[in-house]
């Protein structure tokens, strides 16, 4: 049976949040607290994000892992940030963005959001094709293709409830990098030392892969997905309210917050720490130097690393493809549901929510069927960490600004601690853009 809720019952429900104002029985143990966070986190690390970590270890070594310890605090502030926005004012970031800010600058992210994450699904669905491939033989694009149709339908088919349950299952699929890394025989001494005292380089090909990873973990469709997550989870308890309207859930609620987006990123890193340590220990150390693919980067290790290593590499890229590419395709959703002012939940059936089922499916199968056309997938991934880098910038801006407004926060704004923290993520990555285009004619 299905248990969507009614349309008009979602659309209120974040606007009714006087009805009721006992707080929300909160979730039980840490491990209940954990959700959009970890499942954001999760997706961070999807077979575009497994190829820029699998480059960075195969050619320079051990001497990358410090951008891990890096972008980590910047990812939480930002994440965290963009998860309160959703939680205190009841509504996405493209909807507070429509509230607050010109539309020419809305639909202006919205269009660079939807176009990136189009072509990080196609370049994720072609790794995917490419890895079943070489587990089971057999065609890589029509299996790329069976993994675009499942997406597309579990995300219409399931109602929120029970998705977010196999988003959460899926993000296990990441312990196949941690499994592949500790079955090697690391030299832990040296990898701390690098880690901490890594040997910095001002060559372009340096440069454009700490760009890259910075693009990799800090991305624009992740600040969208989580606060829409928060959206949704509060739908989705019928004694929750927008914090701004019922402060006495607040401090349960942004502790939860907390450690959920504390934990999500946590191992969303650590994941790609090991990657980098399992290419960095076999293909780097093994003159391998070139990754343009997570399917190649699991094809390369088989003959250095073994057959255990290379089915672990390449089951989990088919894994955390089956959990990103709903995020990309959810999170253009709703950002463009958000602006436009369309119905968006995926707790409500599709006859209630058809534009916004349509860009779901819509994103999916065009990034799908760009697997069957001349177009290069790396060349592809290439643009969108353009389009994502030009985005980004703008995004945090504006998050940051919706994150202190009265009229978006309540008497709930976020603190001085994750102002700066906010603010300096958006700072270095304004600098890494500035990188990127410099680098790129080198």
């Amino acid at each position: 049976m299905d248990t969507r809720v009614a349309p008009a019952a979602a659309d209120n429900a974040a606007d009714n949040a006087d009805d009721n104002p006992a707080p929300a029985a909160g979730p039980r143990g840490w491990l209940g607290k954990l959700g959009p966070g970890l499942i954001t986190g999760a997706a961070d690390d999807d077979p575009s994000g497994i190829a820029t970590y699998s480059q960075a270890g195969a050619q320079f070594g051990f001497n990358m892992l410090w951008t891990l310890l890096l972008t980590y605090p910047l990812m939480v502030g930002i994440q965290m940030i963009s998860a309160r926005i959703g939680r205190v004012s009841g509504h996405g970031l493209a909807t507070n963005m429509r509230r607050h800010f010109p539309l020419w600058l809305l639909y202006t992210i919205v269009t660079l959001l939807l176009v990136a994450n189009i072509i990080n699904i196609a370049a994720d669905i072609a790794a995917m094709g490419q890895a079943a491939t070489l587990i089971a033989g057999g065609s890589a694009q029509w299996y790329a293709l069976a993994a675009g149709v499942l997406s597309a339908a579990l995300q219409v088919a399931l109602p929120y409830r029970r998705y977010v349950q196999v988003l959460k299952w899926l993000t296990l699929a990441l312990l196949a990098y941690v499994a592949t890394a500790l079955s090697l025989d690391l030299p832990w001494s040296q990898v701390l030392h690098a880690a901490v005292l890594p040997r910095l380089s001002w060559q372009p090909d340096y440069i454009t892969t700490v760009v890259a990873v910075f693009g990799t973990t800090i991305s624009p469709y992740l600040f969208f997905w989580q606060a829409s997550q928060e959206v949704e989870d509060l739908r989705a308890d019928p004694q929750a309210r927008p914090l701004k309207r019922c402060t006495e859930q607040a401090a349960e609620q942004l502790q939860r917050i907390k450690i959920d987006t504390v934990a999500g990123m946590g191992f969303s890193n650590l994941v790609a720490m090991f990657i980098m340590l399992t290419t960095a220990a076999t293909l780097g150390a093994h003159g391998v130097t070139q990754i343009e693919s997570s399917a190649q980067a699991a094809s390369a290790l088989r003959p250095i690393a073994g057959d255990f290593a290379f089915a672990l590499f390449s089951m989990g890229i088919i894994g955390t493809g089956l959990l990103a590419v709903p995020v990309l395709a959810g999170s253009a959703a709703y950002a463009i549901a958000g602006a436009m002012r369309w119905r968006n939940s995926l707790e409500l059936q599709l006859s209630g929510a058809r534009k916004f089922y349509a860009i779901i499916i819509g994103a999916t199968l065009i990034g799908t069927a760009m697997c069957f056309t001349s177009i290069d997938p790396i060349q592809a991934l290439f643009w969108s960490a353009v389009v994502n880098g030009v985005a980004a910038v703008p995004v945090m801006a504006v998050v940051m600004l919706l994150a202190v407004r009265r009229d978006v926060m309540g008497q709930l704004p976020v603190s001085l601690r994750l102002r700066v923290l906010g603010w300096l993520c958006t700072g270095l990555m304004a600098l890494a853009v500035v990188a990127m285009f410099a680098t790129m004619g080198k």
